[in-house]
């Protein structure tokens, strides 16, 4: 028998390629996830090991946010400034041989060719002292380290990427406001150019004082030691000195905790990418599913023989797991392979859209392989277990017959698919309305289990959507038997046409989901901006309070009023809270409050909270808010009021006051600018432009039209990126129907040879084989449509009342949808038409 298998295997080399190609793919993407991210790891594990490697011990300020503690952990550049009193201290201590106070902040780079901000997708751009002492950055050849008021040094990547040297003026934009500077060098960070594509603006420690608002202090205070004692014995001597919330840590535990703070980061993207990759596997199941089925019931005369033979039922279904489990291993190994190249196709896309990584070569560890290849070879042969069951049930007398034994009742196919796809409604239900912990897990397991309950009752319906869906073609006899084929086995045509099912299911909730997104932020938008222009960054990204303070001044603007954001901990979970002038932001956003006062906001230690966020916690006006800052730790804020959700405040708002006593880095995230009576919008334009073109070329004035039209395009970006990798399912569901149309044939041999024999053209056998691939593709898009558009809707009712309140179905990208996935039929069926219509008629009718 595993003689009979390997020959089976090696004499059907097609098949074994197209499904294997369904699993190398869904293989691929998951091995190509850990690869980058681990690549990713190790690069910054090499890369903050060198940052550190001139110093030992970094005194620092506590933060309340500890290390590890979810996404809001770390809080790095969110600790309060360490008084310059206490370097002389840490000076002192025995073993030390340098220390250096540091400053760390937010500095713009202006290429002073374009007058654009420098800016790298989402990489900060860093600023902060150069610290002679203990620095290991190196300056390249010709320059010298920034000195005095007037000179800058810059990163290597920014330099190279913009065609900046030594000696040029820049303009640099910091908290404080814009300055020109000369470049004296260009530094590296050892062997890479720059950290994860961020700028770096690097000034001499006066200088970095007054640019970041830290006169008479220090963010860090980095120190060396002279080997006369190790890093944690000079640590805990540090300490000893230390003011109250203060810690000296060792430059090991530094990296560390930046380490982690980057690991976290990179979790999350090997999770996205992750998802897709299972994704891929999760379609390339059912490939395989309908290969050997196929497979099993073109061998039941040869399984039967067999049987008759003497093989019991167990060496059957032996044989046919043995065929699976080789077949996902040879796929799984082409997949590691394969997820090498993806990664570093996936490092590019990273670096396209700025998230540039350090140089290093490509990490393949262990648990990548093991877990690529247990996984491929895993779902391969779980996907085989019910077709090599049913060649286990081949009887013996069949192999004396030349007809099949007449398809199975699919009453028990119909009882399971109804319990399957009932519990992952439910899974689903629970997940959006329910209080579960891990709802995206939940909503995954409940998509999974009911596309899997809906392939399984397709047959109830494949046959009837199947037959009008080939009406149009009927016109024809190529046609009319296309259609027929279709409808002869609506288990096969069902199964083939899930694949494609999940692929499109998925983009179309993708599709409806962002249309609901857009219209509901577009129609909040509407309701909720009142301000005459919004300033803010193209990304989002904070900017130079001095901004304001510039506007503030000038007679031509009636109101303008700022937006700060910042992360924090409500109670044990994490969240944004948002700064806001209670005097001014009523003139700029629509606050529909539902009970209190926005005027009481301006009380000290006062929050707003939004009626779900309020309604969940069971807190109302009076009520008390344990707010933890990574500054300043836990504040005990009272509730003064509670407001609908809207698109621009998070859950919980604070005033400008409450804020800035509790965040150390204070960046406005908008400001909203009304236009005085008397001032034309043109005019007023026009004065918004010229400044910010002059000094904050990171900001842009738009008006309300273009707001909304600035939120949109952010969702259209992010939303770009998961559509192409959901066309990774769509494309594999494509060899789902290359295989089984392929398979069909030579199931049909005898047929086409006949049919051929009554005077069938070659060109109508082709378009016979095209019209059941059309037919199969676009019945797999219907069902997807159906299925995406129901978990969209399902999602926007969910996400209700936290602001998505309009269903939206974009018809149009449906109906293109449709038409694609047609087209993908006809691309299908190419090569499977070909070899139907070169069948030597005589060898088909003689076919045994």
């Amino acid at each position: 028998m595993l003689r009979a298998t390997i020959k089976s295997l090696l004499g059907r080399k097609l098949r074994l390629l197209l499904t294997a190609l369904a699993v190398v793919l869904g293989v691929g993407m998951t091995a190509g996830s850990f690869i980058l991210t681990d690549t990713a790891l190790k690069s910054f594990d090499d890369l903050f090991g060198n940052v550190f490697k001139g110093t030992d011990v970094v005194v620092q300020a506590t933060t309340a946010f500890a290390p590890g503690a979810g996404s809001n952990s770390g809080g790095g550049s969110e600790r309060r400034p360490i008084p310059e009193s206490v370097l002389p201290q840490v000076q002192s201590v025995g073993g030390v041989a340098s220390a250096d106070g540091s400053i760390g902040g937010t500095a713009w780079i202006v290429d002073p060719v374009t007058n654009k901000v420098v800016q790298n997708g989402g990489a900060p751009p860093i600023g902060g002292s150069w610290n002679a002492d203990t620095t290991t950055l190196t300056v390249g050849a010709g320059g010298t380290p920034p000195t005095g008021p007037d000179q800058v040094a810059i990163d290597a990547g920014t330099a190279t990427d913009h065609d900046l040297s030594v000696g040029q003026k820049v303009k640099v934009v910091t908290s404080t406001g814009p300055g020109e500077y000369t470049i004296s060098g260009i530094v590296r960070f050892g062997d890479a150019s720059s950290l994860l594509g961020a700028t770096l603006a690097l000034f001499d420690l006066p200088t970095a004082q007054k640019l970041f608002d830290r006169e008479g202090e220090f963010d860090a205070i980095y120190v060396k030691g002279d080997g006369s004692v190790s890093p944690d014995q000079l640590a805990t001597q540090i300490a000893a000195v230390l003011p109250s919330g203060y810690q000296a840590i060792t430059a090991a535990s530094a990296a560390a905790e930046q380490q982690d703070q980057v690991g976290q980061g990179l979790g999350f993207l090997r999770t996205f990418f992750l998802v897709f990759g299972f994704v891929a596997l999760f379609v390339g199941a059912f490939i395989i599913f309908n290969t050997f089925n196929i497979v099993v019931s073109q061998r039941s005369r040869e399984l039967a023989l067999f049987r008759a033979l003497g093989a019991r039922r167990r060496q059957v279904m032996t044989s046919v797991l043995i065929e699976s489990a080789i077949v996902g291993l040879v796929a799984s190994i082409g997949g590691v392979l394969l997820g090498m190249l993806l990664a570093k196709a996936l490092e590019a896309l990273l670096s396209g859209i700025g998230l540039k990584l350090p140089p290093t070569s490509l990490v393949v560890a262990s648990r990548t392989i093991v877990v690529s290849l247990l996984l491929g070879t895993g779902i391969t042969i779980a996907a085989a277990i019910p077709p090599a069951r049913r060649a286990a049930r081949v009887a013996p007398l069949e192999a004396l017959r030349d007809s099949r034994a007449p398809s199975a009742s699919i009453r028990r196919r119909v009882i399971v698919g109804s319990v399957i796809t009932a519990g992952g409604f439910a899974a689903i239900g629970a997940a959006l309305f329910g209080n579960v912990s891990n709802a995206g897990i939940v909503v995954g397991l409940g998509a999974a289990l009911t596309f899997l309950g809906v392939a399984m009752l397709s047959p109830l319906f494949a046959r009837p959507v199947a037959a009008v869906i080939g009406r149009p073609f009927r016109g024809h006899i190529a046609g009319r038997l296309g259609g027929e084929n279709a409808n002869r086995n609506p288990r096969r045509t069902a199964s083939t046409a899930a694949a494609l099912m999940i692929g499109l299911g998925l983009v179309a909730f993708v599709a409806v989901f962002a249309a609901s997104l857009k219209a509901s932020a577009a129609a909040t938008l509407d309701q909720v901006l009142g301000a005459d222009f919004t300033l803010s960054s193209n990304q989002f990204a904070p900017f130079s309070p001095q901004l304001a303070k510039d506007l503030a001044g000038k007679s031509e603007f009636s109101t303008v009023s700022v937006l700060r954001q910042a992360e924090a901990h409500a109670g044990a979970s994490d969240t944004f809270v948002t700064g806001i002038d209670p005097a001014t932001i009523a003139d700029a956003i629509n606050i529909d409050l539902t009970s209190g006062s926005l005027a009481d906001l301006a009380q000290p230690n006062t929050v707003l909270v939004s009626r779900t966020e309020a309604d969940g916690k069971g807190l109302s006006v009076g009520s008390t808010v344990d707010m933890k800052f990574a500054a300043t730790g836990v504040q005990p804020l009272r509730v003064v009021g509670t407001f609908e959700t809207n698109g621009l405040l998070n859950d919980y708002a604070v005033s400008l006051a409450t804020y800035d006593a509790n965040v150390e880095q204070v960046l406005d995230q908008s400001v909203f600018v009304n236009v005085a009576d008397g001032v034309s919008m043109d005019q007023a334009k026009g004065d918004l432009d010229a400044l910010l073109q002059k000094d904050y070329p990171d900001v842009q004035a738009n008006d309300q039209a273009a707001t909304k039209a600035q939120y949109l395009s952010s969702v259209n970006q992010l939303l770009a990126i998961v559509f192409v990798l959901l066309f990774l399912s769509v494309f594999i569901s494509l060899f789902g129907i290359v295989n089984t149309l392929s398979l069909s044939i030579y199931e049909r041999i005898r047929e086409l040879g006949l049919l051929r024999a009554v005077g069938m053209s070659r060109k109508q056998v082709k378009r016979m084989v095209r019209v059941e691939a059309v037919i199969i593709a676009i019945l797999g898009a219907v069902l997807g449509l159906v299925i995406g558009i129901v978990f969209a809707w399902a999602m926007q009712r969910a996400l209700v009342d936290l602001g998505v309140s309009k269903l939206s179905i974009p018809v149009g990208q449906l109906v293109f949808m449709l038409i694609v996935a047609a087209l993908l039929g006809v691309f299908a069926a190419i090569l499977p038409a070909r070899r139907a219509a070169k069948l030597n008629m005589l060898e088909a009718i003689s076919y045994e």
